[in-house]
């Protein structure tokens, strides 16, 4: 009997670059909030509706702002914490579908508070909710715990989850309003590299390789184990495709279709194991 796949190994980040990544990239997106409700037209951009769903621009402003403001939040909740972390960022990954009703819920009744404002005060409303998660950011300890959905997490850990969501979302929001976001480098990075760990985790092994670069490589899917030479079976694409495939924003078909995705080898359809979260 061939051996199981063994675990993949656990990507660590930096968390002055991940603070300053995160800094970077709520200045990105802060960006295209502000262009978005300054623009003529801003009440119509906000009710435009996004690729998510139900969800409007208003509605999606509304979430990335209970995204900036968690962390500050959650340290400041009173409680006792473990020792020790009960989550990591796989476990983020692998539990943010089981969290997507109780988002909706959230993002609804917070949406709900801001049917009626102004575009400016949309825009002032993001603005403050950035300020906090700065402030914050200058003063935590990224080895202190948080209280989380799925356990207690670092505070460096959490940063990182804050970069995807924001990258996430920061490409969601240029999508539906047509303002390009010019996201942070080292954020694409770090949300490109946890995504394509999530899939090796997901789906381990090593008879498939996918390569997005500049930013990661990783071995996945159970079978021949590739070792030396020219890969058999290969997947390569770019860091936003990447992730629009890993998070659902994009069809496998459409992007080999469109020439986003190449896949050589009988092994390289990795479809079946996409979206990693949705």
């Amino acid at each position: 009997m061939p051996p199981a796949p063994r675990k993949p190994r656990v990507r660590s980040y930096d968390p002055a670059k991940v603070r300053a990544a995160l800094e970077g990239q709520v200045r990105a997106v802060r960006d295209v909030v502000d262009t978005v409700c300054a623009e003529p037209d801003a009440r119509a951009l906000l009710a435009t509706r996004t690729r998510l769903g139900e969800w409007t621009v208003r509605e999606l402003i509304v979430h990335l702002v209970g995204v900036l403001e968690l962390l500050p939040h959650r340290l400041a909740e009173p409680g006792r914490l473990p020792a020790r972390a009960e989550a990591g960022l796989l476990d983020y990954v692998a539990g943010l579908a089981s969290r997507a009703s109780a988002v909706a819920d959230d993002t609804a009744a917070g949406a709900a508070e801001f049917a009626e404002a102004d575009p400016k005060s949309v825009a002032d409303r993001f603005d403050q909710a950035a300020g906090k998660l700065l402030g914050a950011l200058a003063e935590a300890d990224s080895a202190a715990l948080v209280p989380t959905s799925f356990g207690a997490m670092t505070v460096a850990d959490f940063m990182v989850t804050r970069l995807v969501e924001t990258v996430v979302h920061g490409d969601d929001l240029a999508d539906a309003t047509g303002v390009a976001v010019r996201h942070d480098r080292q954020a694409l990075a770090a949300v490109t590299r946890l995504l394509a760990d999530a899939l090796a985790a997901k789906a381990p092994g090593g008879s498939v390789e996918v390569r997005i670069p500049p930013f990661a490589v990783v071995q996945c899917v159970a079978g021949p184990k590739h070792t030396r030479g020219t890969p058999p079976n290969v997947v390569e694409t770019d860091p936003l495709t990447w992730i629009r495939l890993a998070t659902g924003r994009a069809d496998w078909s459409t992007a080999l279709a469109d020439a986003a995705v190449t896949a050589s080898g009988e092994r390289a359809d990795i479809s079946g194991q996409l979206p990693l979260l949705t």
